[in-house]
């Protein structure tokens, strides 16, 4: 009876270790080999930030497109898979990631010190100027830091934007919102003074919306505002393969191409 319980507990102990042993091989699969075994890259992203990623109609049909669709689709091309993309509100993309309902988030994100502390990110991919755009009946008014003093200035929600209106333009008012748009109405409106955005955004808006214009009021670029893809903490392999590939498509002049070929897009979506 001895003998058989010893080969019982004989037989459990080495299934356990088994059991402990596939556990930890699984917990060692980095992402990017997940990602090659899945046979896709899933991308969050907020499509209302054209030339970067929006919505438009192709062949009757509503796509969301903009040069960071087409660097996701370079990548993903890159790593032999499909591109899966998930459309979200911007504050949501990061959690949406975290959650782990994607593997990258690719949405005009700059990798800031608090969200290094989260997140792993890629090297800069784009570094563009933050511009504040008005309404052209203000244009007049609205010409200085000082003239800001008390005026209510968009930002959408999550955004890098919102630090660039604190710390630049501290005697306004930020109002957060979730979409682009939603702030353009409202500077249309009245109800917003201005909206600080990134000026290839800016002059996407503005073609559509010729009572518009940028402001006459510089502000400071910084590398921190720099767009760069998001990765979940600890994706060592996938950070390393994605830099290689920026830098590839970077120094082939792609990622270049991608912005001016979506902004002129963008532009022509707006008149049509």
């Amino acid at each position: 009876m001895k003998k058989i319980s010893g080969i019982i507990l004989f037989l459990v102990t080495t299934f356990a270790l088994g059991a402990c042993g596939n556990g930890n091989a699984a917990e060692s699969t980095d992402q990017l080999t997940a990602i090659k075994e899945s046979g896709v890259l899933k991308v969050a992203t907020s499509a209302d930030y054209a030339p970067f990623e929006f919505h438009t109609i192709v062949d009757g049909k509503d796509q969301i497109v903009g040069s960071d669709i087409d660097l996701a689709n370079a990548i993903a091309d890159e790593l032999g898979v499909k591109l899966e993309l998930s459309d979200m509100s911007f504050n949501t993309v990061l959690a949406s990631l975290k959650e782990g309902k994607a593997d990258v988030a690719i949405s005009a994100i700059s990798a800031t010190e608090e969200r290094k502390e989260q997140f792993d990110f890629t090297d800069n991919y784009y570094n563009p100027p933050q511009v504040l755009v008005i309404n052209k009946k203000d244009q007049g008014t609205l010409t200085s830091m000082d003239s800001l003093a008390g005026k209510s200035l968009g930002a959408q929600k999550g955004s890098i934007q919102e630090a660039v209106i604190n710390e630049q333009i501290k005697e306004a008012k930020v109002v957060t919102i979730d979409k682009v748009p939603n702030m353009v109405i409202e500077i249309n409106q009245g109800s917003l003074d201005g909206m600080v955005v990134e000026q290839t955004i800016a002059e996407a808006y503005i073609a559509q919306n010729p009572n518009l214009v940028i402001a006459d009021i510089p502000l400071e670029q910084s590398d921190d505002e720099a767009f760069a893809i998001a990765l979940p903490k600890g994706s060592t392999e996938l950070q390393e393969e994605l830099n290689r590939i920026i830098k590839k498509l970077s120094d082939e002049g792609k990622i270049d191409e991608f912005i001016k070929k979506n902004h002129e897009l963008a532009e022509q979506t707006a008149t049509e």
